[in-house]
C-alpha cells in the first residue's frame, strides 16, 4: 500500500464531503450562503447601503504556518487569506509503513489519525468563516465590522464607516430597562421598538430573535414574561419551561426565538461563544448576505499546472499536499480567501440587553 497515493487532497476532500453530511450546520451558513468568485473584486464585498467595504491590504508570498490548533495563522491581501498545515514527519512515516501489511491491526487507527488531522484543518477554515459571519450579526457595542488578530497584528474590516448602522439599528438598554432587572425590564417593548424602527426605515419585517441560552435565561426570569404567560394560560404554575417562555414571547412580540450555543477555540485554545452574552439580533427571513470565497494561489496556480496536488472543499477551501525531501515530510496545507458581504445589514437590528 503506497501511502502517498492513498493520502491525497482528493481523498481528503471526498472524506470530508461524506462526513460533512452528518455534522451540525453552522447557523451563519444559512444567513450567508456560500458564493465563489474568481480572484477578488472589492465591489462584490458590500455592506450598508450596498457600498463596498474598506479593506486592509497586506503582503503575499508568506510561507504557511504549521500548527495544530483551530483558528487563524496568517492573513494577506484584501480579503483575509487563511493558511495553515500539518506535517507527517519521518518518525510518523515509519509508523505508516506498517500499512504495507493490510492485516496489521494498527493500520486503521494510524490512517484515521492522519485523516483526522486533515479534517481539523478544514474544520478550522470553516470556523474562521463562521467567526466572520457572527461578528457581523453580533457587532459588540454596535461596531459593525470584522476583526481578526493574528501573529500580534489586528486586521479590521469596517462595514459601517459613517456610523449610520450603529445610529439607527443598534439599541443599548440602560438602567432598569436592562433585562438583568427582572422586575422592571420589558422585553416585549424592547423587541417591538427595534422591529418598528427597522420597519419604518427599510420596510423589513424582523421575524427572528437570535440569542444564546445565557441571554434567553433573562426572559425566563422576567416578571412581565411570567405575568403574560399566567394571564394567557389562566392557570398558576410553579415553574415555566423554556418552551413556555419561548411560546409567550413569540406570540406577544410576534417573533421566533432561535438559540445558538455553538462555541469555538481561538488560536490560544481558549473557548468562546459565537454569540456573546447579553445580545439579541433581530433578523428578517432569508439570506442577509453571502460568504464570498476568492481564488487562493493554490487553486489558481498549482491546481491547473499540476505542480502540486490540490483539491477543493466547500467550493473555496483549498487542500494541498507537497513532499519535502530533506527531511522527508509530507505537508498538508489548507488555505482559503473568505469574507462575507452584508447587503441586508440595514434590515437587521441588534439589542444589547444587559
Amino acid at each position: 500500500m503506497d501511502f502517498t497515493k492513498l493520502f491525497t487532497p482528493a481523498s481528503i476532500s471526498a472524506r470530508w464531503t461524506e462526513n460533512a453530511s452528518n455534522r451540525i450546520p453552522y447557523i451563519g451558513e444559512g444567513f450567508f450562503p456560500v458564493q465563489k468568485k474568481a480572484g477578488l473584486d472589492l465591489s462584490f464585498i458590500k455592506g450598508s447601503k450596498g457600498l463596498p467595504i474598506s479593506l486592509m491590504p497586506s503582503a503575499f508570498d508568506v510561507k504557511s504556518t504549521f500548527r495544530d490548533r483551530i483558528g487563524v495563522s496568517k492573513l494577506e491581501t484584501e480579503m483575509p487569506f487563511f493558511k495553515e498545515g500539518f506535517k507527517i514527519k519521518e518518525i510518523d512515516r515509519q509508523n505508516l509503513l506498517r500499512a504495507a501489511d493490510s492485516n496489521d491491526p494498527y493500520v486503521m487507527s494510524v490512517l484515521n489519525g492522519i485523516y483526522n488531522d486533515a479534517d481539523e484543518l478544514i474544520e478550522g477554515a470553516i470556523v474562521a468563516s463562521e467567526r466572520e459571519r457572527m461578528q457581523l450579526l453580533f457587532p459588540v457595542e454596535g461596531n459593525m465590522g470584522i476583526t481578526v488578530v493574528a501573529n500580534g497584528v489586528t486586521y479590521t474590516y469596517n462595514y459601517d464607516p459613517d456610523g449610520s448602522w450603529k445610529a439607527n439599528n443598534y439599541f443599548e438598554l440602560t438602567g432598569t430597562a436592562k433585562w438583568s432587572d427582572s422586575s422592571n425590564a420589558n422585553p416585549f417593548a424592547d423587541i417591538d421598538t427595534a422591529k418598528q424602527t427597522v420597519l419604518a426605515r427599510t420596510g423589513a419585517n424582523l421575524s427572528i430573535a437570535l440569542m444564546n441560552t445565557a441571554t434567553f435565561n433573562y426572559l425566563m426570569n422576567n416578571a412581565k414574561v411570567n405575568a403574560r404567560f399566567l394571564s394567557r394560560a389562566a392557570v398558576t404554575v410553579g415553574y415555566l419551561t423554556r418552551r413556555d417562555v419561548a411560546s409567550v414571547v413569540e406570540d406577544t412580540a410576534e417573533i421566533r426565538i432561535v438559540i445558538y450555543d455553538k462555541q469555538f477555540r481561538d488560536e490560544n485554545k481558549v473557548a468562546h461563544k459565537y454569540i456573546p452574552d447579553g445580545y439579541v439580533a433581530l433578523l428578517p427571513e432569508g439570506a442577509l448576505g453571502n460568504t464570498w470565497y476568492g481564488t487562493t494561489p493554490e487553486e489558481a496556480d498549482l491546481m491547473a499546472s499540476g505542480a502540486a496536488e490540490v483539491a477543493l472543499v466547500n467550493q473555496g477551501i483549498a487542500v494541498k499536499k507537497i513532499v519535502d525531501t530533506d527531511p522527508v515530510n509530507v505537508n498538508t496545507i489548507v488555505s482559503q480567501i473568505v469574507l462575507p458581504s452584508y447587503e441586508r445589514m440595514d434590515d437587521v437590528a441588534l439589542i444589547k440587553v444587559v
